[in-house]
């Protein structure tokens, strides 16, 4: 007897309400595997093109170690995006697709990565505060409830956890050092910390997906709650290293037992998300250029696997001769 899609849909709900994961070979609601390619095709867009804003500093960085960490940083975000791009394709879409439709602008990346890096303060900020947002956000899709992204968020999370480290190395190195040095901290911080609070999307009252989301088990909590331990977590850091955050409303709340703080500027947000960031163009400009350049490698590595099944073709067809005789 064929189960009727009432009793598919019954029993997806029952695996995700037990806490259990779907995997992809398991039945799903059109708007379950919808929401999914949309939320992990961006997060690797976001990896991919999060390589270029700290990968500029690669010829300029100011020793040989410093250029070593940054090169095994931005290989690492170059894996994070391989890896989702492989858990994006168990859901049924292609990987060309994926990136035409970025490179089309039909899909978007990480608001983040539509800001300039104007200094070497920005590589130590980029890891503290970005990778900081980055592993609030990402550390609870671990337990998404789809199989194959939260075994790929395992592996990420621990890398953007070095990363993180990483960065905040790097910042109190700077702030050991000269007064120029310590100002050049300072002015970083002063641009990244509000594009940082943005990367948690919208407030939750102006996002249209995260209920759905977190009614399938794909996120874990809201944008808000995100946002809200992002700060938490980074002022008792910030007083660390000996910076403030360009915020007049930043004070600790003892009847909440957090910090309250105030609002970005989600009119500024709206526009990098629709396009008309600092680096919007310039980002995608460069993916474009990668891609077309990259099409002799594609070409080549299919014409190596093509020529590779039909040697173990021919090699199998002789095997099974030689047994028959």
């Amino acid at each position: 007897m064929t189960d009727t899609i009432d009793d598919l849909e019954r029993q997806f709900q029952q695996i995700v309400e037990a806490d259990q994961r779907i995997e992809p070979r398991d039945w799903m609601p059109d708007g379950y595997r919808k929401t999914l390619i949309r939320q992990i095709a961006q997060h690797a867009h976001s990896e991919i093109i999060g390589m270029q804003p700290e990968g500029n500093w690669l010829t300029r960085a100011p020793s040989l170690r410093r250029k070593a960490i940054l090169m095994a940083k931005v290989q690492d975000e170059a894996g994070h995006g391989l890896y989702l791009y492989s858990a994006t394709e168990t859901l049924g879409v292609d990987r060309a697709e994926l990136t035409e439709n970025l490179i089309e602008g039909r899909q978007k990346y990480s608001s983040i990565f539509n800001y300039p890096t104007l200094s070497f303060a920005d590589v130590g900020v980029i890891g503290w505060l970005v990778d900081g947002a980055a592993i609030c956000n990402q550390v609870p899709l671990c337990r998404s409830s789809y199989g194959p992204y939260g075994r790929a968020m395992i592996r990420v999370c621990k890398e953007e956890s070095f990363h993180q480290r990483q960065g905040f190395e790097l910042l109190m190195t700077m702030m050991s050092g000269t007064q120029a040095q310590r100002e050049m901290v300072q002015e970083s911080v002063n641009r990244w910390w509000w594009p940082s609070l943005m990367m948690f999307g919208p407030p939750d009252d102006r996002s249209p997906n995260s209920a759905q989301s977190m009614a399938w088990r794909i996120k874990r909590h809201t944008n808000d709650e995100l946002r809200q331990r992002f700060v938490d977590m980074s002022v008792p850091q910030a007083e660390i290293l000996g910076v403030t955050f360009p915020d007049p409303d930043l004070r600790w709340n003892a009847e909440r037992g957090s910090y309250d703080f105030g609002e970005p500027d989600w009119d500024e947000f709206m526009q990098v998300v629709k396009g008309n960031g600092a680096t919007s163009v310039e980002r995608l400009k460069n993916r474009r250029s990668a891609h077309e350049n990259g099409a002799w490698v594609r070409a080549a590595a299919t014409a190596f696997a093509a020529r590779a099944a039909t040697a173990f073709a021919a090699r199998a067809a002789t095997a099974e001769g030689a047994g028959h005789e």
